[in-house]
């Protein structure tokens, strides 16, 4: 199932993403006493995170996660962690605590034991999941037909962490080492969110949502999933 929410600006998308980010958090913090909010990289959601670092929660019983990662150490400028630490791990939000997935492992595949272990004692399932969407269909680091993608996406495993390494493109950049949660990861959440900005990507979402082909265009395993509504938040 896919709630899609169209705005016509992105100051409006993200007053409402906002309040469904503090909704949810708020409603974890009063029925459980704490809190887990995974979040991903990227300039679209660095505004939202400015946001939510301002709001007026017990952010000491959250718990912030990443929801992949390059695999270059924190304070990198392409380290997703360095976007959270910068944009959320701030004002009243520096009381929560912060898992990253970069370890001290040469490779993704070697650490990936290790960061399998900090999440599994996050607590689950996962309050709040905060995707992208790349123009190629990628979500989280589940890049197209990444070495490794298969293995993340299946649900039989129960690992909420993947080891990624994708093909080289002018989306992933040169870092294309990558840690990520699985897709049982992304589906260990009770409210999963899409946030994209910009015609390209909502055209790249019609294209996913018409195909099937879920290794060219990973995104359609969330897509195409029962499990979990997936939550669509669009301005152009």
């Amino acid at each position: 199932m896919v709630n899609e929410h169209l705005f016509d600006s992105r100051e409006e998308l993200l007053a409402a993403l906002q309040d469904e980010c503090t909704s949810a958090l708020q409603e974890a913090l009063k029925e459980r006493g704490k809190a887990s909010l995974m979040v991903s990289g990227g300039s679209s959601p660095a505004p939202l995170y400015q946001r939510l670092s301002e709001v007026d929660l017990d952010w000491s019983a959250v718990s912030v996660a990443l929801v992949d990662e390059r695999w270059v150490e924190p304070g990198h400028e392409k380290s997703n962690e360095t976007l959270v630490v910068n944009n959320l791990m701030q004002n009243r939000a520096a009381q929560a605590s912060l898992t990253g997935m970069k370890n001290a492992a040469e490779l993704p595949a070697q650490g990936l034991a290790e960061c399998e272990a900090a999440y599994q004692k996050l607590p689950q399932p996962f309050d709040v999941t905060l995707l992208g969407m790349g123009p190629d269909g990628h979500t989280a680091s589940l890049f197209p037909h990444a070495d490794g993608l298969e293995k993340a996406l299946d649900t039989s495993n129960d690992a909420l962490c993947a080891a990624i390494s994708a093909k080289q493109s002018e989306v992933t950049g040169e870092y294309t080492d990558r840690m990520t949660l699985s897709l049982k990861g992304l589906l260990n959440s009770r409210r999963l969110i899409l946030l994209i900005t910009g015609e390209d990507k909502l055209e790249a979402f019609r294209q996913a949502q018409s195909g099937s082909e879920v290794a060219d265009m990973p995104i359609r395993a969330v897509l195409q999933q029962d499990q979990l509504p997936l939550t669509v938040y669009w301005a152009p």
